[in-house]
């Protein structure tokens, strides 16, 4: 990839939402656009966080669903397609506590296997509180009140449902953690 990280992740990421899926679009530019906020608390990681807030729901695309599971099919498709950076991969796969969400259909294992959560968790955090901090439609919100609209748009027993209920206090002690990093950052 010649350009940036970041410029190539939010191309191709509004290649294969905003035609299809402008409200996913809308909400993935305002994710990457809190994930540019973070620069100063991550460091040389910014860019790479810029880039997985960008492709994070890319797995939603119609082109690219193949099991359903979007956290799976975008980093598969990246993988496949793309070649991305493994570390990328691992943040789409992973984004928001997927693996909870994973259990719930079924895919953990292989979540697990081709997508090892990464450790490092400050990154891990800043791209929970990106997601988990913006609405729809791209505007800024707080952790509770994203979660309370997840639940209202999704089955109270299907997987959504019963994967952000179990979410809910990992996704508030991340943003909690975020929120504490961008207090202490120097000035």
């Amino acid at each position: 990839m010649a350009a940036p990280l970041a410029s190539w992740a939010s191309r191709l990421a509004e290649a294969e939402l905003s035609h299809t899926l402008p409200r996913r679009w809308a909400h993935t530019k305002g994710v990457a656009g809190r994930a540019a906020e973070l620069r100063g608390i991550l460091g040389t990681d910014a860019e790479l966080l810029v880039a997985a807030a960008a492709l994070h729901d890319v797995g939603y695309a119609p082109r690219i669903v193949v099991t359903g599971f979007h956290p799976l099919d975008g980093a598969r498709f990246l993988r496949d397609e793309h070649g991305a950076d493994r570390r990328l991969l691992r943040l789409v796969a992973n984004h928001s506590f997927a693996l909870l969400e994973a259990e719930e259909r079924g895919f953990r294992e292989a979540l697990e296997e081709e997508f090892p959560l990464l450790g490092e968790p400050l990154l891990v955090d800043a791209l929970v509180y990106c997601d988990m901090t913006t609405t729809p439609d791209g505007e800024r919100t707080t952790a509770s009140e994203r979660v309370a609209e997840i639940v209202g748009r999704y089955e109270e027993d299907g997987p959504v449902g019963r994967f952000i209920r179990r979410a809910a206090p990992e996704v508030s002690a991340a943003v909690e953690r975020v929120e504490a990093a961008l207090v202490a950052q120097p000035r």
